[in-house]
C-alpha cells in the first residue's frame, strides 16, 4: 500500500520543478509571450502568486495552531502571518498592472489587407485636360 501522506511533499517539490520550467522559460520568451505567462502568474483569481497567497495564508494558521499547543515558537508563525500579509500587499499592487500586461500581449492588428486605392496625381490630371 502507497504512502499516502508523502503525496503532497512530492506535489510541493513537482510545483517547485515546474515553477523553475516556466521562470526557464518566462527568461526566454519573446515579449509578447512573456507578458502572457506574467498576465497568467499573476492573475488575480486563478495566478499562481494567488496560488502561493493563499498557501501562505493555510500555513499562517498552521503556525498559528502550533503555537497555540506549544509545538512551534511564535516567530514562526509572526514570519508566515508577515509573509502572507505582504505577498496580499504585492498582488494587489500588480492588480493594477495586470490590463496592461493583457493589452501588450494581444497580437498587433494585423495590416489592411485591401490594395490601396488609386489616388490620381497632378501630372495625371494635367494630361487629361
Amino acid at each position: 500500500m502507497t504512502d499516502l501522506s508523502s503525496y503532497p511533499v512530492r506535489l510541493a517539490e513537482d510545483i517547485t520543478g515546474l515553477l523553475r520550467t516556466l521562470d526557464d522559460h518566462l527568461a526566454q520568451a519573446s515579449p509578447q509571450i512573456a507578458a502572457q505567462i506574467l498576465g497568467k502568474i499573476l492573475d488575480p483569481d486563478n495566478g499562481v502568486l494567488t496560488g502561493v497567497t493563499e498557501l501562505m495564508e493555510t500555513g499562517s494558521r498552521f503556525a498559528r495552531d502550533n503555537v497555540h499547543r506549544g509545538a512551534l515558537p511564535p516567530e514562526v508563525w509572526l514570519a508566515m502571518g508577515r509573509a502572507a500579509n505582504e505577498l496580499h500587499d504585492v498582488g494587489t499592487d500588480l492588480s493594477d498592472h495586470t490590463d496592461a500586461l493583457r493589452q501588450f500581449a494581444k497580437p498587433p492588428a494585423p495590416a489592411s489587407t485591401a490594395p490601396p486605392k488609386p489616388v490620381a496625381s497632378a501630372m495625371v490630371v494635367r494630361r487629361s485636360r
